[in-house]
Parts: structure tokens; C-alpha cells; sequence
């Protein structure tokens, strides 16, 4: 998140979390343009993130690209998001939301247009790059700009936020997929031309940035001084190995599976469903029963089961087996991105803004995704093809031993951020 976070909490000292507005139909009604462009837009950038999943295949075989390239399409994404974490705050207090809001957009634009003409598998890995840094600036001010304008409450808001991160995950896909029938170039130019509508409408429409004596300050290294809290320390370093274990997925599994892009588009178009579901209507209610750090536990289980499953499927030559767990691991995986995210930012220092707590945690959070996507492919070279699942079942073991390490008072309520700030680490 980024410093407009200061704005929120003046604007929930009115509008309080619990607060639900009278009908959801009669609040999206009352929302300003901003407000519905920026969702749009917000949409549009979680479609981008399963885009290129169901044409995995297809790109191998159209470039000649081994594994080890392909992999590094999702390496260098996450690596650029790791870094960005510590620059989308100091951005938007430098530059202010608006102008990293658009920046953001245009180089997904950009990246995304000319992904489409790449003539080799090296160039893809470097237009991802710009990709994953455009995505990192969009997201996480999209997110604040969104709940900060939107009239009503805050908790209609943030539903708002959900919908269109649950649209993007799902949809995406099946766009993908549809598109990538016909050319692996097709998704990357669809995406570009939604995108570039997107920046039109925000650079047109959306409020001007106010002073820049109305932001507060943020500084490059204000994340990496959060973690010197030793509680979100440890759960960041948890999360770092949760996070390789879902990259494993997202990197190992459409080359696992081998699938043409219309039969791998529908598989993780059902992981996006259930990912938004869980997010939104499991994550709270098991927090309510068991705490917010025993739903991580049970979580992190679940998901370990998940890969040893993607495991033997590799082992006995069962694709059906593979996408089945692809599909499944959408469940823990929803849980996890909202009750890891309430655990950590619940342990942050009083001293510290919670967005400055969250781009720390996030950054430990992104490192273990960017080494877990590059080393998938040689875990499988040197051990393997069912090696990478072995590997994501032993993250979560070691994710488990460090959240059980975290000392923090029992807690069974979600805050409504955490869904959100979750979002953010796709």
C-alpha cells in the first residue's frame, strides 16, 4: 500500500469498517467515475497476472524455449515486484498517487504491446520486466486511491477492490486462453489495448495530485527498518517460503501439465475462482473459529497436501491429477493472501505506518516468490519433474515452523485491508 493509507484513516473516523452499505446495487450506483475507472483499470492488471499461464506451452514451442527460460518469465516479474515494494510509497509521497497510478499503467501497456512482437524467448523475460515494475506502481496506489474516493462506506469500498481482483484472476485466464488458440501474441496485444484504455480514462479523468507538503514522507528505506520488528520478521520469512510454494504453481504447472491453452486456461481459471472465494467468504470465518495465526497453520497444511498431490500426479503420469491440484490449491491459497497479511501487519510497531509495515513484509514475500520461479526449472533438471512439488511440500513445512514461532495475541477478527493487501503480492 501506499501513503495515501493516511487518507483512509481519516476518512474511516466517518465511514467506520463495519459499517455495510444499505444495498450493494445502490452503493456501486453513487461511486464516481474515478472510482469505477480506477477499478476498471485494477481489473484489468489482475487479468494480466494469469495471462500467461495457458500459453506457457505454446510460447515453448513457438520460441524453442527450455524451461529454465520460460520459468524467468515469472523470476523476473516477482524479482522487479520484490524490489518495487520499497518504491511504490516513496513514489506516490514523491510524485503523488495520481502520476504513479498512471505511470504504472503505461509501462504495462508498453511492456504488454511489445511482448506481443517479441521474436525470442529473451526478449519476452526483459518486457516482463517492465511489466512486473508497471503492475507493482499501479496496484498497490490503485488500491488506496479506491477506498480513500469511494463515497458510502469503507466496507463497500474494499468489496469493490475484491470484486475486481476476483474478476482479474478468473477471467484472466479464459482470456488468455481463448486468445492463445489462435497466437501465443494475441493475449499480450489484447491486454495492451485494454490497458492503454485504461491509462486514457485515468490520465483524463481521475483528480489531479494535490501539494506535495500533503503527503506524508516516505523514504526508500522505511520497509527494510519495519523489520526490525521481530514478529513481522518472522512472519515475512514464513510467508517468503508459503509464497515460493505458490509460485511453484504458477511457474511448474502449466509445463507439468503440457496442456493446449484453451484446457490449461480453464484450470487456473478455476485456481482464480476459488482463490477470490476463499479470500473473500473463508478466510474470515475460519479466523473466527480458530484465530487468525491457527487459520495460517491450517492453511499452509492444506496447501503442502495440495503439492505432495501435484507430486504423485507427476510421479504417475496424471495430468488430470496436476491441474485437480492446481484447482484446489486456490482454496488455501485465498485464506493464506488475507489471514498472513492480518497476522503480520497485526504484529507491526505502533511507531510504524501500517503501509510501511506492509511494503516490508511484501518484500520478504516477493524474494521467496522470485527464487522459488527461477529454481523450479532446475529443481526439475536435476532431480526430476516431480522434484518442484517435493520442494513446495518442504516450503510449507518450513513456513509452518516459522508462523508457529510467532508470538502474538490471540485474534479473531480479519481487518478488511488484509484481503487487500494480500492482493497486492500477486
Amino acid at each position: 500500500m501506499t501513503v495515501t493509507d493516511d487518507k483512509l484513516a481519516s476518512n474511516s473516523a466517518t465511514t467506520p469498517d463495519t459499517e455495510e452499505p444499505t444495498s450493494l446495487m445502490s452503493f456501486f450506483r453513487e461511486q464516481p467515475r474515478a472510482v469505477w475507472i480506477t477499478a476498471f483499470a485494477a481489473t484489468i492488471a489482475f487479468m494480466g497476472i494469469g495471462l500467461v499461464d495457458p500459453i506457457l506451452h505454446s510460447i515453448a514451442q513457438a520460441l524453442n524455449a527450455p524451461p529454465n527460460k520460460l520459468t524467468l518469465l515469472f523470476g523476473v516479474y516477482v524479482g522487479v515486484q520484490c524490489v518495487a515494494m520499497l518504491l511504490t510509497g516513496w513514489a506516490a509521497s514523491r510524485f503523488g498517487p495520481k502520476r504513479t497510478l498512471t505511470v504504472g499503467l503505461v509501462l504495462i501497456v508498453i511492456a504488454a504491446g511489445i511482448s506481443a512482437f517479441a521474436g525470442n524467448i529473451d526478449q519476452l523475460i526483459a518486457f516482463r520486466v517492465i511489466w512486473g515494475l508497471g503492475n507493482a506502481l499501479f496496484l498497490a496506489t490503485a488500491l488506496a486511491f479506491i477506498v480513500s474516493s469511494a463515497k458510502g462506506s469503507r466496507q463497500g469500498a474494499i468489496m469493490m477492490y475484491e470484486a475486481a481482483l476476483g474478476i482479474g484472476l478468473a477471467v484472466g485466464p479464459l482470456i488468455g486462453a481463448t486468445l492463445g488458440e489462435w497466437t501465443w501474441r494475441a493475449p499480450f496485444g489484447g491486454t495492451a489495448v485494454l490497458m492503454f484504455i485504461g491509462a486514457v480514462l485515468c490520465a483524463v479523468m481521475l483528480p489531479a495530485d494535490g501539494p506535495r507538503n500533503t503527503r506524508a514522507h516516505v523514504r526508500i528505506i522505511d520497509p527494510l527498518k519495519a523489520l526490525r520488528n521481530r514478529t513481522l520478521l518472522i512472519a515475512g520469512f514464513g510467508s517468503a517460503f508459503y509464497t515460493g510454494a505458490l509460485f511453484t504453481v504458477i511457474a511448474w504447472a502449466p509445463i507439468a501439465m503440457g496442456l493446449r491453452p484453451i484446457h490449461a486456461g480453464l484450470v487456473f481459471f478455476g485456481w482464480g475462482l476459488l482463490t477470490a472465494i476463499a479470500g473473500v467468504f473463508l478466510a474470515g470465518p475460519l479466523a473466527r473459529v480458530i484465530g487468525d495465526k491457527g487459520g495460517v497453520l491450517v492453511a499452509i497444511t492444506g496447501y503442502g497436501i495440495v503439492m505432495a498431490l501435484a507430486g504423485v500426479g507427476t510421479l504417475s503420469d496424471q495430468v488430470w491429477l496436476i491441474g485437480l491440484a492446481v484447482v484446489l490449491s486456490g482454496l488455501p491459497s485465498g485464506i493464506l493472501n488475507t489471514l498472513f497479511t492480518d497476522l503480520a501487519m497485526s504484529s507491526g510497531g505502533k511507531d510504524t505506518p501500517r503501509s510501511v509495515s506492509s511494503a516490508g513484509f511484501s518484500f520478504l514475500r516477493w524474494a521467496g516468490a522470485a527464487v522459488a520461479a527461477v529454481l523450479v526449472a532446475y529443481l526439475a533438471e536435476w532431480f526430476g519433474d516431480g522434484a518442484p512439488w517435493w520442494f513446495a511440500t518442504g516450503y510449507c513445512v518450513v513456513a509452518l515452523v516459522a508462523v508457529s514461532l510467532v508470538k502474538t495475541a490471540p485474534k479473531h477478527t480479519v481487518d478488511p485491508d488484509a484481503a487487500l493487501i494480500g492482493a497486492e503480492e500477486y
